[in-house]
């Protein structure tokens, strides 16, 4: 009875690791993500989507938000 018990247990956080993994790769599926370096060169997108950021707070822990103000900051600092 045990050893069914660890199975099922076993099981289940299996499923749940797998739901987590899930979850977390299609967060990103319905953004265009750019990166730092994309946002760098494109200094006026990075402003444009600073300022949307800025605008809404529930999209400031999005990927783009952070990389467009990372880009402005190390735009602003001069590569430093």
């Amino acid at each position: 009875m045990k050893r069914a018990h660890i199975t099922i247990i076993a099981a289940v956080v299996a499923a749940l690791g797998i739901t987590s993994a899930v979850n977390v790769t299609n967060a990103n599926e319905g953004e265009d993500v750019k990166t730092v370096a994309w946002y760098v060169a494109n200094i006026q997108h990075a402003r444009t989507q600073n300022q949307t950021c800025h605008d809404n707070p529930g999209l400031q822990s999005s990927t783009n938000c952070v990389n467009s103000l990372h880009a402005l900051e190390i735009t602003f600092k001069g590569g430093n």
